[in-house]
């Protein structure tokens, strides 16, 4: 008699969904905070982001029993987020421009360097926006989340060699767009 047998007969129900359902938590809770960053760095929005990720834990609850690696599931929700964010944020600056709704002015900081700060935080995030979303993901993955090259490769589903490359190209982009806002005297 398996284990199993033994539970259901002592009055201890153990069922193959009540196993996914706990490999899915205790999946799901190494990897919670990694989801809403990942949505965070597309969105830029604190409640979106959670919104987001919200939705892609439902998303992988419904899915998780027919993912096949469930080693992979880190990469496999940290894609299904981008996707999910990349597909919010569309759908928000289709809204926006829709409804011609102005964004709210932030607060004033309260002294000259947080303003210099909030500045160039702003300027930074800008040009990250304006990069290809292949260059974008490995720039946040790698220098925003500090993940290692082969981590990033890893939940990318691509090779180092291939991550170490949009690095390159994406801090080259990064620096040619900052150069061209802060060069005034050259």
């Amino acid at each position: 008699m398996t284990h199993g047998h033994a539970d259901r007969l002592a009055g201890f129900p153990v069922s193959l969904d009540e196993d996914l359902a706990r490999e899915f938590e205790l999946r799901l809770a190494d990897s919670s905070t990694l989801a809403f960053r990942v949505a965070f760095s597309v969105l830029r929005h604190h409640q979106d982001a959670e919104d987001v990720a919200q939705e892609a834990f439902v998303r992988a609850h419904r899915s998780f029993r027919r993912l096949r690696d469930r080693d992979r599931f880190r990469a496999w929700l940290v894609r299904m987020t981008w996707r999910l964010a990349l597909d919010r944020r569309r759908g928000d600056r289709r809204r926006t421009t829709r409804e011609s709704v102005r964004p709210e002015p932030f607060e004033p900081p309260t002294s000259e360097e947080e303003l210099i700060a909030r500045q160039r935080a702003a300027q930074l995030w800008q040009a990250i926006d304006a990069l290809p979303d292949k260059f974008r993901m490995a720039i946040v993955l790698s220098a925003i989340e500090e993940h290692s090259v082969e981590r990033v490769a890893a939940l990318l589903k691509i090779p180092p060699g291939t991550v170490k490359s949009r690095l390159f190209e994406g801090r080259k982009r990064l620096q040619e767009m900052l150069g061209c806002t802060n060069t005034t005297s050259r």
